[in-house]
C-alpha cells in the first residue's frame, strides 16, 4: 500500500506568504471592530465624563475651524475656476454655480473637512493616548477603578461625531462663498443670478447626504486615533508609529467609506 507523500516545505512557502498578510489584515480588522463596539458601548452607558466631552468638543471642533475654513474657501475658488475653464469648451459656463454647490456639499465639503481632522485631530488623539500608554497612565486608571474607554475613548468619539457635521456646514458655506467670490470678482458673473441659481438647484438631500458622510467620517477619525494610541507600544518610537498609522488609516477609511456611501446614496 502506497503511503501519501507530504508536500515539500518549500512548495508551501508561496501560500504562506499570501496567507500571512491576509490573516494579519483579518486579525487587525477584528481588533478594530471589537474596539469600536466597546467604544460605542461606553458612549451610551454611564459613567459619563461631561467635562472631558466638552473639552474634546472645543479641541476637535472649535480649534479646527481655521484650517477647515481656509481649505474650503480655496477649494471652492479653485473648483469654480476649473469648472468655468472646462465648461467653456462646451459653451456650458453658466452651469458653474450649480456644479460648485453640488460638488462642495455632496463630496468636497465632508471629505476635505474629514481629511483635515485626520491630519490634525486623529494624530493628536493617537499621540496623547499613546503617551499615556507609554507612561502607564492607562494602567493607573484601571487601578483607580476608572474605565479608560469611558474616560478616554467615549468623549473623543462623541465629540468627533458631533463636531464634523458642524464643521462640514461651515466648509459648505465657505466653499460656496469662495466659488461665488471668484465667479463674481474674477469671471464676471452677476452676483444675484449666481446666488439664485445655487438656491434653485441645490436640494436638501445634497446637503443632508454630505452631513451623513461627515458623521461617519468623524467616527472614523476619532476611532483610528483612539485605537492606535491605545494599542501603542515601544515607548516614544511606538507613539510615533501610532500617530502615523492613525492618520494613514483614517485617510484610507475615509476614502473607502466615501465611495460606499456615495454608491448607497446614488441608488436610494
Amino acid at each position: 500500500m502506497n503511503t501519501p507523500v507530504a508536500p515539500a516545505r518549500g512548495a508551501l512557502e508561496p501560500v504562506r506568504r499570501i496567507g500571512r498578510p491576509f490573516l494579519a489584515a483579518v486579525r487587525a480588522a477584528g481588533a478594530v471592530a471589537v474596539f469600536a463596539v466597546r467604544g460605542v458601548a461606553a458612549v451610551f452607558t454611564p459613567p459619563w465624563f461631561l467635562d472631558q466631552g466638552l473639552r474634546q468638543l472645543v479641541a476637535i471642533g472649535y480649534f479646527s475651524l481655521p484650517v477647515v475654513g481656509l481649505t474650503a474657501v480655496f477649494t471652492g475658488a479653485a473648483l469654480a475656476l476649473n469648472i468655468f475653464s472646462g465648461g467653456g469648451r462646451f459653451n456650458a459656463e453658466q452651469v458653474m454655480p450649480q456644479i460648485v454647490a453640488l460638488g462642495i456639499t455632496r463630496e468636497l465639503g465632508p471629505v476635505l473637512a474629514a481629511l483635515m481632522l485626520a491630519g490634525r485631530v486623529s494624530a493628536a488623539i493617537a499621540a496623547e493616548i499613546g503617551a499615556m500608554r507609554a507612561t502607564e497612565q492607562i494602567d493607573a486608571m484601571r487601578t483607580l477603578s476608572t474605565d479608560p474607554f469611558h474616560y478616554l475613548v467615549a468623549p473623543r468619539l462623541a465629540a468627533a461625531v458631533i463636531s464634523l457635521p458642524l464643521l462640514t456646514v461651515v466648509a459648505d458655506t465657505i466653499g460656496i462663498a469662495g466659488g461665488w467670490l471668484v465667479a463674481v470678482r474674477v469671471l464676471g458673473f452677476n452676483a444675484t443670478v449666481y446666488v439664485r441659481n445655487t438656491e434653485t438647484f441645490l436640494q436638501g438631500w445634497d446637503v443632508g447626504s454630505g452631513l451623513l458622510k461627515a458623521t461617519v467620517f468623524g467616527f472614523i477619525v476619532a476611532l483610528m486615533g483612539c485605537y492606535h494610541g491605545y494599542n501603542a507600544s515601544g515607548g516614544a518610537r511606538g507613539v510615533g508609529r501610532a500617530t502615523t498609522h492613525a492618520v494613514v488609516s483614517s485617510a484610507i477609511l475615509i476614502f473607502a467609506s466615501d465611495y460606499l456611501l456615495t454608491t448607497l446614496f446614488t441608488h436610494r
